[in-house]
Protein backbone atom coordinates (compact mmCIF):
# COMPACT_ATOMS: atom_id res chain seq x y z
CA UNK A 1 0.00 0.00 0.00
CA UNK A 2 1.48 3.73 -0.88
CA UNK A 3 -0.32 7.25 -0.59
CA UNK A 4 0.82 9.69 -3.59
CA UNK A 5 -0.31 13.07 -5.31
CA UNK A 6 -3.35 12.20 -7.14
CA UNK A 7 -3.46 12.70 -10.83
CA UNK A 8 -5.87 13.56 -13.73
CA UNK A 9 -6.53 10.29 -14.34
CA UNK A 10 -7.42 9.03 -11.02
CA UNK A 11 -10.96 11.44 -10.63
CA UNK A 12 -12.72 8.54 -11.45
CA UNK A 13 -12.00 6.49 -9.12
CA UNK A 14 -11.91 9.00 -6.69
CA UNK A 15 -15.10 9.77 -7.48
CA UNK A 16 -15.49 6.08 -6.64
CA UNK A 17 -14.38 6.38 -2.81
CA UNK A 18 -15.93 9.86 -2.32
CA UNK A 19 -19.31 8.63 -3.99
CA UNK A 20 -19.17 4.85 -1.43
CA UNK A 21 -18.43 7.60 1.88
CA UNK A 22 -21.76 9.76 0.40
CA UNK A 23 -23.69 6.90 0.34
CA UNK A 24 -22.16 5.81 4.19
CA UNK A 25 -23.29 9.12 5.05
CA UNK A 26 -27.12 8.87 3.49
CA UNK A 27 -27.20 5.31 4.91
CA UNK A 28 -26.60 6.57 8.34
CA UNK A 29 -28.21 9.86 8.59
CA UNK A 30 -24.96 11.52 8.62
CA UNK A 31 -25.58 15.01 6.59
CA UNK A 32 -21.41 15.42 5.98
CA UNK A 33 -21.65 16.22 1.91
CA UNK A 34 -24.23 17.31 -0.29
CA UNK A 35 -24.87 15.29 -2.94
CA UNK A 36 -23.10 17.34 -5.29
CA UNK A 37 -20.04 18.23 -2.91
CA UNK A 38 -17.39 17.01 -3.56
CA UNK A 39 -17.64 16.63 -7.43
CA UNK A 40 -14.81 16.30 -9.96
CA UNK A 41 -13.95 20.07 -10.08
CA UNK A 42 -13.35 19.83 -6.12
CA UNK A 43 -11.41 17.16 -7.04
CA UNK A 44 -9.42 18.75 -9.85
CA UNK A 45 -8.76 21.64 -8.33
CA UNK A 46 -7.36 20.05 -5.31
CA UNK A 47 -5.28 18.79 -8.42
CA UNK A 48 -4.07 21.79 -9.61
CA UNK A 49 -3.14 22.77 -5.70
CA UNK A 50 -1.18 19.96 -5.46
CA UNK A 51 -2.93 19.02 -2.58
CA UNK A 52 -4.84 15.80 -3.23
CA UNK A 53 -3.52 12.56 -2.30
CA UNK A 54 -4.70 8.92 -2.71
CA UNK A 55 -4.38 5.58 -1.00
CA UNK A 56 -4.06 2.89 -3.48
CA UNK A 57 -3.35 -0.95 -2.89
CA UNK A 58 -2.65 -2.78 -5.68
CA UNK A 59 -3.25 -0.19 -8.20
CA UNK A 60 -6.68 -0.15 -6.87
CA UNK A 61 -7.26 3.63 -5.32
CA UNK A 62 -8.65 2.64 -1.85
CA UNK A 63 -8.59 6.25 0.14
CA UNK A 64 -8.37 9.91 -1.04
CA UNK A 65 -8.02 13.36 0.99
CA UNK A 66 -6.82 16.50 0.74
CA UNK A 67 -3.85 18.13 2.68
CA UNK A 68 -3.12 21.77 2.22
CA UNK A 69 -0.66 23.84 3.83
CA UNK A 70 -1.64 27.21 5.24
CA UNK A 71 -4.51 29.47 6.05
CA UNK A 72 -8.24 28.16 5.56
CA UNK A 73 -10.35 30.89 4.80
CA UNK A 74 -12.68 28.84 7.04
CA UNK A 75 -10.37 28.10 9.66
CA UNK A 76 -10.02 32.08 10.39
CA UNK A 77 -12.61 32.56 13.06
CA UNK A 78 -13.40 29.84 15.49
CA UNK A 79 -16.21 30.52 17.99
CA UNK A 80 -17.02 28.40 21.49
CA UNK A 81 -12.80 28.09 21.61
CA UNK A 82 -9.57 28.63 20.17
CA UNK A 83 -6.74 27.11 18.03
CA UNK A 84 -3.87 25.86 19.67
CA UNK A 85 -1.74 27.71 17.53
CA UNK A 86 -1.12 30.44 15.30
CA UNK A 87 1.68 29.16 13.14
CA UNK A 88 1.07 27.83 9.84
CA UNK A 89 -0.61 24.54 9.83
CA UNK A 90 -2.07 22.25 7.52
CA UNK A 91 -5.82 21.09 7.06
CA UNK A 92 -6.81 17.24 6.20
CA UNK A 93 -9.91 17.62 4.24
CA UNK A 94 -12.38 15.20 1.95
CA UNK A 95 -10.93 12.49 3.85
CA UNK A 96 -12.37 9.01 2.50
CA UNK A 97 -12.10 5.14 2.28
CA UNK A 98 -13.04 2.46 0.27
CA UNK A 99 -15.81 0.88 2.06
CA UNK A 100 -14.35 -2.36 1.27
CA UNK A 101 -11.23 -1.10 3.14
CA UNK A 102 -12.41 0.41 6.17
CA UNK A 103 -11.54 -0.54 10.05
CA UNK A 104 -8.10 -1.73 8.34
CA UNK A 105 -5.97 1.48 9.64
CA UNK A 106 -6.52 2.83 6.68
CA UNK A 107 -7.51 6.63 7.78
CA UNK A 108 -4.62 5.87 10.59
CA UNK A 109 -2.15 5.80 7.77
CA UNK A 110 -3.44 8.53 6.37
CA UNK A 111 -2.64 11.03 9.62
CA UNK A 112 0.70 9.32 10.18
CA UNK A 113 1.93 10.21 6.27
CA UNK A 114 0.04 13.99 7.06
CA UNK A 115 2.13 14.31 9.91
CA UNK A 116 5.37 12.85 8.45
CA UNK A 117 4.81 15.42 5.67
CA UNK A 118 4.51 18.28 7.78
CA UNK A 119 7.18 17.78 9.90
CA UNK A 120 9.48 17.40 6.53
CA UNK A 121 7.90 20.81 5.83
CA UNK A 122 8.00 22.43 9.32
CA UNK A 123 4.31 22.88 9.57
CA UNK A 124 3.66 22.33 13.74
CA UNK A 125 0.54 21.72 13.52
CA UNK A 126 -3.04 19.68 11.56
CA UNK A 127 -6.26 20.82 11.80
CA UNK A 128 -9.23 18.73 10.68
CA UNK A 129 -13.27 19.64 11.41
CA UNK A 130 -16.57 16.93 10.80
CA UNK A 131 -19.82 17.83 11.26
CA UNK A 132 -21.26 17.14 15.13
CA UNK A 133 -23.22 14.29 14.14
CA UNK A 134 -20.65 12.62 12.31
CA UNK A 135 -19.62 10.68 15.19
CA UNK A 136 -17.27 7.90 13.25
CA UNK A 137 -15.35 10.82 12.45
CA UNK A 138 -15.28 12.17 14.91
CA UNK A 139 -14.27 8.89 17.09
CA UNK A 140 -11.59 9.00 14.59
CA UNK A 141 -10.33 11.94 15.32
CA UNK A 142 -10.19 11.62 19.18
CA UNK A 143 -8.31 8.23 18.48
CA UNK A 144 -5.85 10.18 16.47
CA UNK A 145 -5.47 12.49 19.39
CA UNK A 146 -6.66 15.75 17.57
CA UNK A 147 -7.94 18.55 20.45
CA UNK A 148 -11.19 19.80 20.30
CA UNK A 149 -10.82 23.15 19.84
CA UNK A 150 -14.38 24.48 19.00
CA UNK A 151 -16.73 25.62 16.04
CA UNK A 152 -16.00 26.98 12.48
CA UNK A 153 -18.17 27.80 10.01
CA UNK A 154 -18.12 26.82 6.28
CA UNK A 155 -18.93 29.04 3.36
CA UNK A 156 -22.10 27.41 3.32
CA UNK A 157 -22.39 28.84 6.95
CA UNK A 158 -22.50 25.15 8.33
CA UNK A 159 -21.44 24.12 11.48
CA UNK A 160 -18.28 22.38 12.24
CA UNK A 161 -16.60 20.83 14.93
CA UNK A 162 -13.14 21.91 14.66
CA UNK A 163 -9.68 20.24 16.04
CA UNK A 164 -6.40 20.55 15.92
CA UNK A 165 -3.07 18.12 16.11
CA UNK A 166 0.71 19.73 17.72
CA UNK A 167 2.96 17.83 16.08
CA UNK A 168 5.67 19.05 17.97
Amino acid sequence: MEIRKSQYEDIENIMKVINEAKQFFIDNQIFQWSPHYPNNDVIKNDIDKDTSFVVVDNDKIIGTFSLTIGEDNCYKNIYDGKWLSDDVYATIHRLAISNAYKRQGIGNKIIQYSEKYCRENKIKSIRIDTKELNLPMRKFIDKNNFTYCGIIKTEDYSNRVAYEKMLI
